[in-house]
């Protein structure tokens, strides 16, 4: 009896670092950068904020303002090679949530170059503090953002991703 044969075929054999260095340049042309990035909304009522570089597309599309939840993905020619989703949301006592949401835009365009998920492990501005806690690598990792205001947290939101449709059976 012949056993069966399991071929594994790379299907696009990212090269991590270029992906890493596209992830910021779209995040900082996009939400990161405030008003000044091209909002699509959809039919469905969602945000779409798109960059492209290269080979390189990003979408990032979210539902929502307070709270909100969305998703971006990186496609290389064409193809869907990561993902990343993420939920969030101000504490309802915060009355003041467009604040806490300027000083959110702020942390994300910091964003580093070898994590680049979200924002920095931690920033501050006057009363504010924000915190990014996550695992992983860029080919698979989670995390969790707060920003406190005078030290109680007003803000938080969850995340995961990584690559996807590297490997075909075959």
């Amino acid at each position: 009896m012949a056993k069966a044969c399991l071929l594994l075929i790379y299907k696009n054999m990212i090269n991590l670092q270029n992906l890493k260095e596209f992830l910021v340049k779209a995040k900082k042309s996009t939400y990161a950068s405030g008003d000044v990035s091209k909002k699509i909304i959809e039919a469905d009522k969602s945000t779409t904020l798109m960059f492209e570089d290269g080979d390189f597309k990003y979408h990032d599309n979210y539902f929502g303002g307070e709270p909100y939840g969305g998703r971006e993905v990186v496609f290389l020619k064409g193809e869907p090679v990561y993902i990343m989703v993420y939920y969030g949301l101000v504490n309802e006592e915060t009355a003041d949530f467009r604040g806490v949401y300027g000083v959110l835009q702020k942390a994300l365009s910091l964003i580093p170059e070898d994590k680049p998920y979200r924002g920095p492990k931690e920033y501050e501005e006057g009363d504010y503090d924000y915190r990014n806690n996550f695992i992983g690598e860029i080919d698979d990792f989670s995390g969790e953002e707060t920003i406190n205001y005078k030290g109680k947290k007003v803000y938080k939101a969850r995340y995961i991703g990584g690559l996807v449709d590297q490997r075909k059976e075959g």
